[in-house]
């Protein structure tokens, strides 16, 4: 590559890097695209059938078609989380990480590798989920755009959490560690079954704190029209806190934090 030169970007070696984690999970697409449908789908039945003729409406719509988005959500920040960190990770415990770090790839294109592949398959998740919601439940996105603004920074979130979470853990008990005590009460604990303006008032202010609860939000806008705040905010929130973890992800390239140890 020669002199490298401040904004020079080496396409190939991002391409290349991009390719690997989209191929990743696309080799092995019944466990990264079609389970996750089908958790959705169990998901959406599950409820529907326990609470949703009990539950009535919420926000002036079937109680089933205000929990669709809120599990589409999940599921997709789930699995961009999932594609990183286990990337990472598997990478770490098998040795070879060295031969992703060795080539000339900058930080900044290291985090973009790997993002590319989480958001890819985020995306991937998303559109799979939404073919369903038109087949059987009739839901059409209200504002197409806004659904997959937040689909993507989804995606990008959720993928930038899962590099730092896997650049972090060193054993795969670690990795789980994060996933059920942090990502998954984000995900759950963020208005995905219920609107927050029914939540106690000190609840529903700390919910506000958690970054997913807009990222949830905006889809159910883009999908339904509806939302517990304004999507304008929610955006706001969404690209600001995709931007510092993404940051936090780089930093950890740049000094080889727990990986060139």
């Amino acid at each position: 590559m020669g002199t490298r030169r401040f904004g020079r970007v080496n396409w190939l070696g991002l391409y290349t890097l991009s390719g690997r984690e989209i191929q990743r999970f696309l080799a092995v697409w019944t466990q990264t695209l079609l389970a996750p449908l089908m958790t959705a789908a169990l998901f959406l039945m599950i409820f529907s059938i326990a609470i949703g003729k009990a539950r009535g409406e919420v926000m002036g719509v079937p109680f089933a078609t205000f929990i669709a988005p809120g599990i589409l959500t999940m599921t997709v920040i789930q699995n961009a989380f999932a594609n990183t960190s286990s990337s990472l990770v598997i990478s770490k415990v098998q040795g070879n990480i060295v031969d992703t770090l060795m080539p000339p790839l900058s930080p900044l294109e290291l985090v973009l590798g790997y993002l590319s592949g989480g958001v890819a398959r985020g995306v991937l998740v998303a559109i799979a989920i939404s073919i369903g919601l038109v087949l059987f439940l009739g839901i059409v996105p209200q504002h197409p755009a806004w659904a997959l603004t937040f689909v993507v920074l989804g995606s990008a979130l959720m993928g930038a959490i899962g590099m730092a979470a896997g650049i972090y853990a060193n054993k795969f008990d670690q990795m789980a560690a994060i996933t059920n005590f942090i990502v998954t009460p984000l995900a759950f604990l963020s208005g995905t079954f219920y609107s927050v303006s029914a939540l106690p008032p000190v609840i529903r202010e700390l919910t506000h704190f958690n970054p997913v609860f807009y990222l949830i939000d905006g889809v159910r806008f883009g999908v339904l029209g509806v939302s517990d705040s304004s999507p304008w905010l929610a955006l706001s929130v969404s690209i600001c806190t995709t931007l510092a973890v993404s940051a936090l992800a780089w930093n950890m390239f740049r000094t080889g934090y727990r990986l060139k140890n």
